[in-house]
């Protein structure tokens, strides 16, 4: 067996596998068809609202995409290790990302937006994570950023090719602090592609205050949870430091932020504190004054 632990030996409160939460297969935008697991609900999810996941060699199932759609209250992160999505917004933005590329976006108060896909020789294999933002934000200004491939930070592992790409907010790896590219997401949310050999083991401080999910896209992992495959996100509990063995080659997203613990309301593309202000937003959207 590999090990790869970051200095293990000195990490105590060794997180345990709390509970397993199965995707299961779903549809968006002009029908394209995903694999989800949503946490709307659950406090032990936040900030982290929900995974979809697209992953096929078929066009028929993701060509048509998600025309222009309204969000309000949340932000989203789009990361693609195969294929390529072109996002456009009323703001303006426009950009396109493909293997190992990703985007953020803020809807804030309030965006209308487009995220097409183009048919590509692998077909299409990515993530959307949406994200729940605090209540004195979720009227903010929209934002739209992406990162290229070449941008996102690898960290190898081990000489058998484990390696992690950090996406999204603040890690330690290897005993030093590391930064993702992207670094506005709410709740200091942060999300890294891990991918380890077959037996590999690897052992990740996180902060203790943090809510930890680890969502399976390739192989298993072997956890006190006994052998969880792909599709299933499996989400841990209080510590000090996150440690995934992998059953057979494995690949996995890790998200780790702080929760909100606020009260959510949930209409489609957008998510609140109560009703009224899902009905404002319901309202704002059809008076075409939602990105006023």
């Amino acid at each position: 067996m590999q090990n790869v632990t970051q200095n293990s030996a000195n990490i105590i409160g060794i997180r345990p596998a709390a509970r397993v939460v199965a995707g299961h297969p779903s549809a968006d935008g002009a029908g394209v068809k995903i694999h989800r697991v949503a946490g709307f609900q659950s406090a032990d999810f936040s900030p982290f609202l929900m995974i979809d996941e697209i992953r096929s060699e078929n066009p028929d199932d993701y060509i048509a995409g998600f025309p222009p759609h309204p969000h309000r209250g949340i932000e989203t992160l789009t990361y693609m290790l195969s294929g390529e999505f072109e996002h456009k917004d009323h703001l303006g933005n426009r950009g396109a990302i493909s293997q190992g590329g990703a985007q953020w976006m803020r809807a804030g108060r309030g965006i209308i937006h487009s995220e097409m896909p183009s048919q590509g020789d692998s077909g299409m294999h990515g993530f959307q994570l949406w994200i729940n933002m605090a209540a004195r934000d979720k009227m903010a200004d929209p934002d739209w950023r992406d990162v290229q491939p070449e941008q996102v930070r690898e960290v190898t592992l081990d000489a058998q090719g484990s390696m992690i790409r950090l996406i999204a907010g603040q890690w330690q790896v290897a005993g030093e602090p590391e930064c993702a590219p992207l670094l506005d997401t709410s709740a200091s949310a942060a999300v890294a592609d891990l991918r380890l050999a077959a037996g590999a083991e690897v052992s990740l401080p996180l902060p203790a205050a943090h809510t930890v999910l680890v969502y399976i896209y390739r192989g298993s992992l072997d956890t006190g949870r006994g052998v969880v495959d792909r599709g299933n996100l499996v989400l841990f509990g209080a510590g000090e430091a996150l440690q995934l063995r992998a059953a057979e080659e494995a690949g996995v997203l890790i998200l780790h932020g702080n929760p909100l613990n606020e009260p959510i309301a949930h209409y489609g593309p957008f998510v609140m504190n109560t009703r009224e202000q899902i009905e404002q937003a319901v309202r704002d959207y059809n008076n075409g004054t939602l990105t006023d």
